[in-house]
């Protein structure tokens, strides 16, 4: 071990994105904690992300920052907290020229980015953005200038307090479920548009599953809510338990725990699932799994139109197709999923 890693004491990890992203840095604690056990690992993240990692043992300090709402008084209150505590190391997975900008105001000793990051002079190390891997292993990339070389998926450990448990068994007995019963999540929204399965292809396939005697469990923030009930009052299948908008997003993993299969967008349920070792159905529009978000689990399943010369249209989607044939998911076929649903629950 080098004299500068014998110095890392205080860790600063800069994820300012969304919930997923999120997820995918969780290994980056793992491993640190295991490689330096008695080093203090604090974590800058937007609000509403910060429910994924408030149980975490690895992590000292939760460091919330609105950066839509804060402003430069904002920014720079951050920044003097930041410089207040002194950090051995700031490690930014997140690529913003805001994130660049707090590791380079930070004093920290060290500060490490991808050489793809916005403004990635301002880091003192830099580390290639590789390509044609998962997302979990390009962080872990991030850490080879902490000595820590690593090539692997590392699953993502989420802990899940009692409480949140307590709330899932209060709603398994509402609705007398039984702990060993096959049932089905559906999680419909995203953000971007052209990530998301259209409303219509999921009546179609939920009524392909009329004849299952199996639930399907909604679930989603509230801002999908209007998309679960379009679908709950338009299918013929009758046996959901719409719980869009009500479940936090830990009570929303210890859901995904219990359940055999989780349909999804190419979004954060799926990085959710895929942490809580759930099988994943993930249906993919406007970007493709080579872009390395993509579910890793052996009995995964991903559904997309292939040889689509417009696809993908962009990294993260977006709000409208480019092209107004939205061919990449309007082309996926229901009954595929339909059969591979039954195959899973029978």
């Amino acid at each position: 071990m080098s004299d500068k890693q014998n110095n890392i004491k205080k860790i600063l990890i800069i994820q300012t994105a969304f919930l997923g992203d999120v997820v995918l840095t969780i290994p980056m604690v793992q491993e640190i904690k295991s490689k330096y056990p008695d080093a203090v690992i604090d974590f800058l993240c937007i609000p509403s992300t910060s429910d994924l990692l408030k149980n975490n043992p690895g992590i000292r300090e939760l460091i919330p920052y609105d950066k839509r709402n804060s402003g430069i008084r904002g920014l720079a209150d951050i920044v003097k907290k930041i410089r207040n505590e002194k950090y051995d190391v700031v490690i930014s997975p997140h690529r913003s020229f805001r994130s660049a900008a707090i590791s380079y105001l930070s004093g920290a000793a060290d500060t490490v980015s991808f050489d793809r990051s916005s403004f990635s002079f301002l880091y003192k190390t830099i580390v290639k953005y590789e390509t044609g891997i998962h997302e979990i292993q390009r962080n872990l990339r991030l850490l080879t200038p902490l000595g820590i070389d690593l090539h692997k998926i590392i699953r993502p450990e989420l802990y899940i307090s009692i409480q949140e448990k307590r709330k899932i068994d209060s709603i398994f007995y509402e609705h007398r479920i039984r702990d060993d019963e096959k049932f089905l999540v559906i999680a419909p929204g995203t953000i971007w548009f052209t990530k998301r399965f259209p409303e219509q292809k999921f009546i179609n396939l939920c009524n392909l599953l009329t004849g299952l005697d199996k639930r399907i469990f909604l679930i989603g923030s509230k801002d999908d809510k209007k998309i679960s009930d379009f679908i709950v009052n338009n299918s013929r299948f009758r046996n959901f338990i719409n719980l869009t908008g009500t479940l936090s997003v830990m009570e929303s993993a210890e859901l995904i725990k219990r359940s055999k299969l989780i349909i999804t967008n190419d979004s954060a349920p799926m990085h959710i699932a895929n942490s809580m070792n759930t099988d994943v159905c993930a249906i993919f529009g406007a970007t493709v799994p080579e872009f390395g978000f993509f579910p890793y689990g052996k009995n995964d399943k991903i559904f997309q139109t292939e040889n689509l010369r417009c696809r993908p249209c962009s990294i993260h989607g977006g709000a409208k197709c480019p092209i107004k044939t939205f061919e990449c998911m309007m082309k996926i076929d229901e009954k595929e999923i339909a059969d591979f649903i039954k195959k899973k629950l029978s």
